[in-house]
């Protein structure tokens, strides 16, 4: 038998399956209750309106361009549309040499692994931390120093005093990668004296900061705090990545980028050798669905759905779950952080949890660069009915307590 392992290169040997992926399968199992995925609720998929912009999208004139190659930056009426979306959160700073098109924000993240990081370079993430950001960073050879979050976002003094010690050793890290508004899986937000002082750090210790925002649209309570990037009036340290998943549907796979223009330019290359462009269609169906306005309505009314389940689930918790489990109440986003006590480990518990509860999430080691959290999990608020909630918690509230019980 012939060994292919050894035509492998030694980067595809550093890519991990990821918990998340495998464990969505579960989903589709009868009987299990899944809060385990960040997936949106599809009953609130705009089809009727997308349909509408696809039919659009394929008539005999628009149908030559939307089924034709793009320009590997992005459809450029559409790309318009981003910088016009952009002033929403504050950035109006920029052009059109400022921004890409990417298929998700995922492939921003793999671009930013490609240009950045080649084998040994030092990043920053947050701890807890987005799974397939660790994924693709370790792909490329990060090494991770890590910033513990707490109910303000990512510790500052920490950040501080991981930058000071690489300045003792000659190191400088390439970049700090964040997800300060409604983080994942933490669920928390970075207050704005934190944002202002990382942007500080960075000038002082020269890295860049890469600002993760797939939840910033999705706030249920609490005034809303200035991204990183509109606080960069040079332009010249945030990357920000945005996507249409959460709100609009991850199906089209649709996102961007906004960057200092020779970031942009270097990740356009990157693009051109990755996959030429993001589908035409795509964007032109979601440039018309932008022009005939039906974004904001949409993001009104899933906001209103998913702050109902997020309070569902938060008084479930409150009911059901032992008090030993110390749980977050995010303003926003998707997700519920718990920590347990730290005699569980919630990877050995997730087995019992669906072969005997029949209930899964998502074991929080898997958001953890160094494999730590072993007492963690995240639970997912947006996809499960108000009925899979009440009683999914309640499962898991059972198993729970029975663990706490063993070592009372």
């Amino acid at each position: 038998m012939l060994d292919h392992g050894v035509f492998f290169s030694e980067r595809s040997g550093r890519v991990k399956s990821s918990i998340i992926r495998e464990l969505l399968k579960l989903g589709n199992q009868p009987g299990i209750i899944s809060l385990a995925g960040g997936l949106p609720d599809p009953d609130l998929f705009p089809i009727k309106e997308f349909k509408e912009c696809m039919d659009e999208a394929l008539t005999p004139v628009n149908g030559k361009i939307a089924l034709q190659y793009g320009e590997t930056a992005g459809y450029m009426p559409f790309r318009e549309s981003m910088l016009e979306l952009s002033k929403k959160d504050g950035i109006d700073n920029i052009d059109l040499d400022n921004l890409i098109i990417t298929t998700a924000s995922q492939q921003g993240i793999s671009f930013i692994s490609q240009v950045f990081i080649g084998k040994g370079d030092i990043i920053i993430t947050e701890k807890p931390t987005y799974l397939s950001a660790i994924q693709s960073f370790t792909t490329f050879g990060a090494v991770f120093k890590c910033v513990n979050i707490d109910e303000h976002g990512a510790k500052i003094d920490e950040l501080e005093s991981i930058l000071a010690k690489l300045k003792s050793e000659g190191k400088t890290p390439k970049f700090f990668y964040t997800i300060p508004t409604f983080q994942n899986p933490g669920g928390v937000c970075m207050s704005l004296e934190r944002r202002k002082r990382v942007l500080e750090l960075a000038k002082e210790y020269n890295f860049l900061i890469v600002e993760d925002n797939p939840y910033g649209d999705l706030r249920y309570s609490g005034e809303a705090v200035p991204c990183l990037k509109s606080l960069d009036r040079e332009n010249e340290r945030v990357i920000y990545l945005r996507t249409f998943s959460k709100i609009l549907a991850p199906g089209n796979r649709l996102g961007w980028i906004v960057a200092p223009k020779p970031i942009i330019a270097r990740i356009n290359l990157m693009k051109q050798s990755s996959d030429l462009c993001s589908p035409v269609i795509i964007q032109m169906a979601t440039d018309f669905y932008l022009k005939k306005d039906y974004l904001w309505p949409h993001i009104e009314e899933i906001r209103e759905v998913y702050s109902v389940k997020c309070k569902t689930m938060i008084d479930a918790i409150n009911k059901h779950f032992p008090k030993e489990v110390k749980t977050n109440v995010p303003e926003g986003g998707m997700f519920l952080w718990c920590v347990l006590p730290e005699y569980i480990d919630t990877q050995i518990m997730f087995k019992i949890a669906v072969e005997e509860q029949q209930v899964a999430y998502i074991p929080g080691s898997a958001f953890y660069p160094d494999g730590s959290g072993n007492n963690t999990l995240r639970l997912n608020f947006t996809k499960p009915t108000l009925e899979q909630i009440e009683e999914g918690i309640r499962r898991l509230g059972t198993l729970i307590s029975e663990e706490v019980k063993k070592h009372g």
